[in-house]
């Protein structure tokens, strides 16, 4: 996790997460060029987990293998 550029996200297009369902577990991505941010749906001021792209494509990847 990266807190280095979180200015990255002010203009980022966030996206629900196809995982997420209508109850409270809940998240959404932003993708840029750079990084990866991902916030929960119901705090979008709280702040965001802000991810390397090959941070955030090795946590993909992660989760490909195990399911």
């Amino acid at each position: 996790m990266n807190d280095v550029f979180p200015s990255a996200l002010d203009e980022a297009k966030w996206r629900k997460s196809t995982r997420s369902s209508d109850n409270s577990y809940c998240v959404e991505v932003a993708v840029t060029p750079d990084v990866v941010g991902v916030r929960d749906t119901k705090d979008r001021a709280g702040g965001a987990l802000v991810f390397s792209r090959s941070q955030w494509g090795g946590f993909l990847s992660a989760l490909r293998r195990d399911s």
